[in-house]
């Protein structure tokens, strides 16, 4: 038996065709989510239908049919492209998101090896990520998370994998991509700079060309961004960088009835519905006037509600299954199997979370062990989940939010069962 668990320890640490299968399974799997009948609804709807217009033609109009730039365009952009390439349909979608999620499939393994040093604990983070049931259900659906999950994935691996002048160029235009798709994506560039400084024992000498790099990747993301900015004060009259969409989230996680989530009051409802005249943009600009005047007549319910938000946002998990149980007939067919379905997920979500949770401090506890530096790459994972964290206690918690931190969890998680294995087989041997 000790030879047995050795030897096949051994065949999926090393072997290619381990890693070929796990890339399959991956693969297999959200290709099979793509079969299941499930219509686009909530942000969905907006997106696939903003997305279908630009495919026509027609420009990114909001429902009254004039220019808006109420949500961020990056992603109906990129999947009219898919549209005009193959056709509008939920299969199209399934499919730029399944070639997407390979894309971040490999990024995964990869940035796992290099931020963690353990090929076994990247082969695991792949394998923990593969079969994550909230990854797979997502890619048949129209929303933005699996495209920005792997353009995030991108820029960070673009700026530690890489090395070379050129790397920052395409980092800075990853990163513009991803600003198009979700407007706060530049914090994440700091935050990798900022590791990458630290990690290193000339701190002071390395300074000036770690910002200088740092605002270069920035300004190259800037040019991708600006032809939107200028569209926007040209079809509108107004400076808008990229889009208007967060007075509703600010409003509705910031009101008397608030629990962190997307709560409003009945109350709060018959003041919106009473602008329904308005634009996007106008119904939104109104909400955020609301939000940030209810904000500033109760500071102290501010405070209290930041808890609860983070809750929201790292308690519940399994979004991806919801757009399934709203319409379609996989769950009109066996509703049971969803319910069985959503607690496993939960339950697989609260396991890696634990790990990523014991990653941290075994990491810390080894390398102050060994004499190393504390602060190295494998803390990139902690700050990535930071930042949609400290955004959610401002605004409101959803859980949809922490999709894009799942396949860094996936890599600490990975390494603490890897170190696990290689004790075991090392006691055995």
């Amino acid at each position: 038996m000790k030879a047995r668990f050795l030897a096949a320890q051994g065949w999926f640490t090393t072997s290619r065709g381990a890693l070929i299968a796990l890339f399959s399974l991956f693969a297999a799997l959200r290709a099979a989510a793509i079969l299941l009948d499930v219509v686009p609804s909530s942000d969905a709807d907006w997106y696939y239908l903003r997305a279908a217009m630009l495919a026509e033609g027609l420009g990114y109009i909001g429902n009254h049919g004039l220019p808006t730039a109420y949500w961020p365009p990056g992603w109906p952009l990129a999947l009219s492209a898919a549209f005009r390439a193959l056709g509008t349909s939920i299969v199209t979608v399934g499919l730029f998101n399944l070639a997407s999620a390979v894309v971040a499939a490999w990024l995964t393994y990869d940035l796992a090896r290099r931020l963690f040093g353990s090929e076994l604990g990247a082969r695991l983070a792949l394998l923990l990520l593969a079969v994550y049931p909230n990854s797979i259900l997502y890619v048949p659906l129209a929303l933005t998370e699996v495209f920005y999950t792997t353009l995030l994935l991108a820029g960070c691996w673009l700026l530690i994998a890489r090395k070379g002048a050129a790397r920052l160029v395409f980092a800075g235009f990853v990163f513009g991509v991803a600003t198009l798709v979700k407007a706060q994506t530049l914090v994440v560039v700091p935050l990798v700079c900022l590791i990458g400084l630290l990690r290193d024992d000339q701190i002071v000498r390395r300074t000036p060309g770690v910002i200088a790099r740092g605002a270069f990747i920035i300004a190259c993301a800037a040019l991708v961004v600006a032809p939107w900015t200028i569209r926007n004060h040209s079809a509108m009259g107004a400076w808008i960088p990229v889009s208007t969409n967060g007075g509703i989230t600010l409003l509705t996680g910031n009101n008397d009835s608030a629990r962190g989530g997307f709560t409003p009051d009945d109350a709060l409802v018959k003041t919106l519905d009473a602008r329904k005249g308005l634009s996007e943009m106008e119904y939104d600009a109104e909400a955020s006037r609301l939000g940030k005047e209810w904000i500033k007549a109760h500071p102290a319910q501010f405070m209290k509600l930041m808890p609860m938000k983070l809750f929201r946002l790292w308690g519940p998990d399994g979004e991806g299954q919801w757009a399934y149980e709203t319409d379609s007939a996989g769950y009109r067919a066996a509703p049971w199997a969803f319910t069985l379905l959503r607690a496993a997920n939960q339950l697989w979500y609260f396991a890696l979370l634990g790990l990523f949770a014991v990653a941290a401090v075994l990491m810390i506890r080894q390398r102050r062990s060994a004499g190393e530096r504390v602060i190295d790459w494998w803390l990139l994972p902690y700050g990535i989940a930071l930042y949609p964290s400290a955004i959610a206690m401002v605004f409101s918690g959803q859980s949809r939010f922490h999709y894009p931190v799942m396949p860094f969890v996936c890599m600490a998680a990975g390494w603490v069962l890897a170190v696990g294995l290689e004790r075991h087989a090392s006691r055995k041997a």
